[in-house]
């Protein structure tokens, strides 16, 4: 692995207190809000990106 590449490592114990951390900011009755909406946003962009690309190819022909 290349030694600039090293910082964007993530490996078991950076995941577990990335999920130690978030559960002291937002509490356990929050995050499934928070996921939804990830969710949600995720689906969004997956929608446009997809009408996105049929415009795109309606254009080409």
């Amino acid at each position: 692995m290349n030694t600039y590449m090293l910082p964007l490592a993530i490996g078991a114990p950076q995941i577990i207190l990335i999920v130690v951390v978030v559960l002291l900011l937002f509490g356990g009755k929050k995050i499934p809000e928070l996921m939804k909406g990830l969710g949600g946003g995720i689906k969004e962009f997956k929608k446009a990106s997809q009408e996105e690309t049929k415009d795109v190819e309606e254009k080409k022909d």
